[in-house]
């Protein structure tokens, strides 16, 4: 049967599947419209399970703020191959996921999977995006943060993003992303030492009780020895603690309060598609 550019272009706009696709859908359909974005829908699901195995390390990471500027959320999005991540499509479904999760103040990752949008949901929609895609898409990561100040940072190339909360509103732009920077670059794994979890602590004091014992230390020294090393470990490592990277000669800690007394870090989110 005939099928008009218009009607191809309609089904086109309404699953995101390419034109020829769209044009056999509703040749299949005999243009039923609805029963051709059922095809689609159903051809999506079949390429979804035969690439059920295959890796999905590309992708996307993306955070954002509400409107108030107290909550913001960090999704990552995946796909199999970078040429696939850059697309515009692409970043454009995932920021359409996002922009859902913090309209409805979505918690979780289960609850973000579950929002219906266009009649269908979330899961649903990503399944479908596999086939019209031809690759593996996994939505493997959601948090949201809630504080009197929240930033979010994406760095550039959209493979890394941070979400920062602070304990006062209205905090300067700049500040808050000087330290959405920071947690970036410099990879903490807690606010302070008192947050640090007590596995990675007893870890820590392991590799370096073996490290000194291979170095030849007293055993009777080592846990002495371990300690102190676990002191650089937290000043390293733990957010408040770390040099600033914009001012080497003072932490992080000392920066914020020479910007307020009482201002501090609450939170932060850091995923990085590298690591």
């Amino acid at each position: 049967m005939e099928i008009s550019a218009s009607d191809v272009m309609k089904l086109r706009k309404a699953t995101g599947a390419g034109m020829m696709d769209c044009k056999n859908a509703l040749a299949e359909a005999e243009g039923d419209f609805s029963r051709a974005g059922d095809i689609i829908r159903e051809r999506g699901k079949l390429v979804a399970s035969k690439r059920a195995d295959r890796a999905a390390t590309e992708g996307v990471v993306l955070a954002k703020i509400n409107a108030s500027g107290k909550s913001g959320a960090l999704i990552v999005l995946n796909c199999e191959t970078d040429f696939v991540a850059k697309n515009e499509n692409f970043v454009a479904f995932a920021t359409k996921i996002l922009d859902a999760a913090i309209a409805n103040n979505s918690s979780t990752l289960d609850e973000v999977k579950a929002l219906v949008l266009d009649g269908r949901t979330v899961q649903d929609h990503v399944i479908e995006q596999t086939g019209i895609i031809g690759e593996k898409l996994d939505l493997p990561y959601f948090s949201k943060l809630d504080a009197e100040t929240v930033i979010a940072y994406i760095h550039p190339g959209n493979k890394l993003s941070t979400l920062v909360g602070f304990n006062q509103a209205n905090v300067e732009l700049q500040v808050a992303k000087d330290i959405a920077m920071q947690v970036a670059a410099m990879n903490p794994v807690s606010v302070s030492k008192d947050d640090v979890p007590a596995e990675v602590i007893a870890k820590e004091l392991e590799i370096s009780k073996e490290k000194f014992r291979l170095e030849g230390k007293p055993e009777a020294m080592l846990d002495k020895i371990a300690q102190g090393a676990l002191e650089k470990f937290f000043k390293d490592s733990t957010l408040l603690n770390q040099a600033f990277i914009k001012e080497s000669k003072q932490t992080v800690k000392e920066f914020l309060k020479s910007v307020d007394k009482g201002l501090t870090v609450t939170s932060f989110y850091r995923y990085n598609l590298a690591d």
